[in-house]
């Protein structure tokens, strides 16, 4: 776990070492081992890299580094699990191969020299962002892991190419500008998050999952840069899976299951420094944390978070599993002003607005794990490839009860509803409750509202893009925006024949909010602390046998994650994972109506919000006051438009 920055020019020498180490500086918590840099004044290419040592920690690791002939010269940001294997692979096809040290930098070069970037590319299992020059082709190619894990961002500086892992490397340009994109804000309220291939700035791009883009000087000089080209997709693996389904029985799939996910985290657990896992105590951790400490002969180290509030807490459930599997287990139980406290660095670890508050937790768990282990795996990626999240039963409930009704009669009913005082609604939550399980939960009023929003859509598709929206009309909330076409636009047109809505829900899933907004998260909150995150369900050999697995074995009797579950009680009993699934947050709601309110009261106040003029302020001040009087919860719209004023004014 890396970070990396550079530069392209066409017209020669303009920039040099002093800037490449300004950049990189900028990012040196992903990388507070090494440094170095690499500049070639004719080609008017410079490549600098932070360097996080996890696999072998000598000087023969470090980057930027050269290929044994000389043609390419690399900056790398991540990990090849399998490089040992490719080594082997390798000594077979190139005779003579002499290597310098065991790094898998080394590995993935060696690779490229013998058989290309596309056919490297494809016998990778690790996760990656990579910046690769070729020398002879003088082409730069950059390259993005196939479900996202690592981040790529690259664009424009006047006529200057510039490319890193975040954004603040960027802007360590002196050239820097950084105009807002006011339509990839639109996305950000709709989201909480800005999806690739936008990002907050204009000229300014996110390389998306599974890409590569391959630039020639001469693109450079014409400023023009080539689109990217999917070397991998969740998509098209999606279709194989239809066309090709397992067909075993549940047994079949169980023990195939096991054995990939076994070896996922088997390759994942190689470092040569110290590695734990984190536990919630839910399904998807505690899987990845069974299987490691079956695989390990000694105590694994695992790591929760426990909050105060009963609501918010699962760190009973993870000190349960815990003591069960034999972990060395931590946790740490967090008081308000803890959590409070990480706010204001919100915006510099997310470098642009990004609003999903359980970032928060994200980074005190990843704080706590660094000061033990330079390396922790998660069990990100569950929900997305095995069906664990409540929207896919709820919209499937919700069209199963209730969308055989006409379309008028739904609109008619869902608008009288949403009239009634919020005392009438309550008392017709109770037999509704019953109907439709899923709004038996906290914040039962507004989980109405949102379900009346529901009832008056026409198809399911559009169902879901109301489940995922937060702002439903954002354009109406950005001064001068407009929202543009994204990769959800092309999965909401593109659902296949026979395809059920569950399935088309996770594939959706995986190819927009998982790398958006869950694997971002992760990243820039893990990275602060100088942490390295792996994610074993995201083995691409992993992802491709969910997508072929029949609906019946991820869903089952109205419960997910069947398969995986299946997996886990041959190693947890039933009884310590069996709850109402929690998501991973923080009390914003109380909180902004208490510690926080003088904070949003200021980030809000309508007379900044016009000077600013990047977002209408009526619409805020309305449901600002309707939530601070208990009226209504509008915990997750208020939090968009407070951390987007966060970042606004941290960037000022």
């Amino acid at each position: 776990m890396c970070g990396l920055v550079g530069y392209m020019s066409a017209v020669g020498h303009v920039h040099g070492s002093e800037l490449l180490n300004a950049m990189g500086n900028a990012i040196a918590h992903r990388g507070p081992d090494d440094t170095g840099v690499w500049v070639d004044d004719d080609a008017g290419i410079g490549l600098a890299h932070r360097r996080l040592s996890i696999i072998d920690l000598s000087p023969a690791g470090h980057q930027p580094m050269m290929s044994a002939s000389g043609r390419y010269v690399i900056v790398f940001n991540g990990e090849i699990y399998n490089h040992e294997t490719l080594r082997k692979q390798l000594e077979v096809s190139a005779v003579g191969l002499v290597w310098r040290g065991r790094s898998d930098t080394e590995t993935l070069l060696a690779a490229i020299e013998v058989w290309g970037v596309e056919e490297s590319l494809r016998r990778s299992v690790g996760m990656f962002a990579i910046a690769l020059w070729d020398r002879a082709e003088r082409c730069l190619h950059l390259i993005r892991d196939r479900m996202g894990e690592k981040p790529m961002y690259y664009g424009w500086v006047g006529e200057t190419l510039i490319f890193g892992s975040e954004l603040k490397a960027l802007r360590a340009n002196p050239a820097w500008q950084g105009e807002i994109n006011r339509d990839a804000l639109t996305l950000f309220f709709r989201h909480s998050y800005i999806p690739a291939p936008y990002s907050i700035y204009k000229d300014i791009w996110k390389l998306p999952a599974g890409t590569r883009v391959s630039i020639s000087l001469e693109d450079v000089g014409k400023h023009c840069l080539p689109s990217p080209m999917a070397y991998w997709s969740v998509v098209h693996q999606a279709e194989r899976g239809r066309a090709e389904p397992f067909n075993g029985t549940d047994t079949d799939a169980l023990v195939e299951l096991e054995r990939l996910c076994a070896d996922a985290i088997s390759l994942q657990q190689v470092a040569d420094v110290p590695l734990g896992a984190f536990l919630s105590g839910g399904v998807d951790s505690s899987a990845v944390v069974a299987l490691m400490q079956a695989q390990s002969a000694r105590p694994i180290r695992s790591f929760t978070i426990g909050f105060s509030e009963v609501d918010y807490n699962e760190a009973e459930y993870a000190r349960a599993v815990a003591r069960h599997l034999g972990t060395e287990h931590m946790e740490l139980y967090v008081a308000p002003k803890e959590a409070l406290a990480v706010i204001p660095r919100l915006p510099t670890i997310y470098d642009e607005p990004f609003s999903d508050s359980s970032q928060i937790p994200t980074y005190l768990v990843s704080q706590m794990a660094r000061q033990h282990v330079t390396v922790s795996l998660s069990g990100d990626g569950g929900d997305e490839l095995f069906g664990g999240y409540n929207r896919y039963f709820l919209g499937a409930d919700l069209r199963r009860k209730m969308y055989w009704l006409p379309l008028g009669l739904r609109k008619a009913m869902a608008g009288g509803i949403r009239a009634l005082p919020p005392a009438v609604l309550e008392t017709l939550l109770r037999p509704l409750g019953r109907l439709i399980p899923e709004l038996n939960v906290t914040q039962p009023i507004d989980k109405a509202y949102k379900a009346m929003d529901l009832l008056a859509l026409d198809r399911d598709t559009d169902l879901y893009h109301r489940l995922v929206s937060h702002w439903d009309d954002p354009a109406n909330l950005v001064v001068g925006g407009c929202e543009p076409p994204t990769a959800l636009d092309e999965m909401l047109g593109s659902r296949a024949a026979g395809e059920s809505f569950e399935q088309w829900m996770m594939t959706t899933d995986m190819q927009t909010y998982l790398p958006d907004d869950i694997l971002t998260k992760v990243d820039r909150a893990a990275m602060a602390v100088s942490l390295e995150t792996r994610v074993p369900f995201l083995d691409h050999r992993l992802v491709e046998f969910s997508l072929s697995l029949p609906l019946h074995m991820k869903i089952r009797d109205g419960e997910g994650k069947w398969l995986l579950r299946q997996v886990l009680y041959k190693y947890v009993p039933k009884a310590l994972i069996e709850r109402p699934k929690m998501g991973f947050g923080v009390p914003i709601d109380s909180w902004l109506r208490g510690p926080l309110r003088v904070w949003a009261e200021e980030l809000l106040d309508e007379s900044r919000l016009r000077r600013e003029g990047f977002l209408y302020p009526d619409p805020i001040r309305q449901k600002w006051n309707e939530h601070i009087s208990g009226k209504r919860n509008w915990q997750y719209y208020l939090w968009d438009v407070l951390m987007f004023q966060a970042w606004l004014e941290d960037t000022r």
